[in-house]
């Protein structure tokens, strides 16, 4: 399913994920051909891009234009908060079908909780429907406070395969982190590097130094070895490749605890208690 130099996880369903991915979040639409085609060409085999960012388009151009086979790429969307509900989460899977040009998608994900709309179990009946139609190979849910999972277990049949959420040094989530492993669902982080901010930290950059590889690198190497699936962002060639390069060396555990120890629950995105934006352009 993946490049041989990248490890997979298994997820609750059997599937498995390319522990490592590109992400897409940011990148203009007409940008983002050309940056898939080459994290494709570094060695990429996951993409993960959401209706929100609206480069959908975009990511199904590259992976046409590489030339890979459809089942060498894991390809991940996600549901925009304004199209939560039964009838319309469906209709949404469709376009971003449609938009990225596949037959069906690899994981879908609900985007937010979005609880003031009080709409995403329903939602999530209908993303059981497309699993078990086979339009979509695993589905899950991004930024799902335990709460929130709390509830959607209580309420549904299928345990989300996924729980993407925001996770680096200095902003960890380690109850939501517990929750969702403690019910089956794999951890992804998102702004995996803390958008470059974590990076200046002494406890990365002394790693960095000692090992001669990239503060991102350590970061992204620190991801991975807490079993994490991870999806960094760069639109620089030279850091897409690198950010990929993290198998050939290894931190100690000295080095975890010291990254660890960099927590200060600060986060940079939007709360998802209280998160209540469409993520529909006017």
């Amino acid at each position: 399913m993946t490049n041989s130099s990248i490890p997979n996880i298994e997820l609750n369903n059997g599937v498995t994920i390319p522990q490592v991915g590109y992400g897409v979040f940011q990148v203009p639409e007409d940008q983002t051909q050309r940056n898939v085609e080459a994290a494709l060409a570094a060695g990429y085999r996951h993409i993960d891009t959401a209706a929100a960012y609206y480069n959908e388009a975009g990511v199904g151009a590259a992976i046409k234009a590489s030339g890979l086979p459809r089942e060498d790429i894991f390809v991940t969307t996600k549901l925009r908060n304004g199209d939560q509900g039964a009838e319309s989460a469906l209709a949404a899977y469709e376009a971003s079908r449609k938009a990225l040009g596949l037959d069906a998608l690899d994981l879908y994900l609900i985007h937010w909780p979005y609880p003031s709309a009080d709409k995403y179990v329903e939602t999530w009946k209908s993303f059981e429907k497309l699993y078990e139609e086979g339009a979509v190979r695993a589905i899950g849910v991004s930024n799902f406070l335990p709460q929130f999972l709390e509830r959607l277990l209580a309420e549904s049949d299928i345990v989300p395969a996924v729980n993407q959420i925001e996770i680096h040094p200095t902003f960890q989530q380690p109850g939501t982190q517990d929750a969702s492993r403690a019910a089956g669902i794999a951890v992804e982080a998102y702004s995996p590097l803390g958008q470059g901010k974590d990076l200046d930290a002494a406890a990365v950059t002394g790693v960095a130094e000692r090992l001669g590889v990239t503060p991102a690198q350590v970061v992204l190497r620190w991801h991975v070895q807490q079993g994490t699936i991870v999806i960094p962002k760069s639109v620089t060639p030279e850091r897409i490749v690198s950010n990929l390069d993290l198998f050939s060396f290894e931190l100690t555990d000295e080095d975890m605890g010291a990254i660890s120890a960099l927590d200060t629950d600060e986060h940079i995105g939007a709360d998802p208690a209280t998160a209540a934006f469409t993520q529909v352009r006017n």
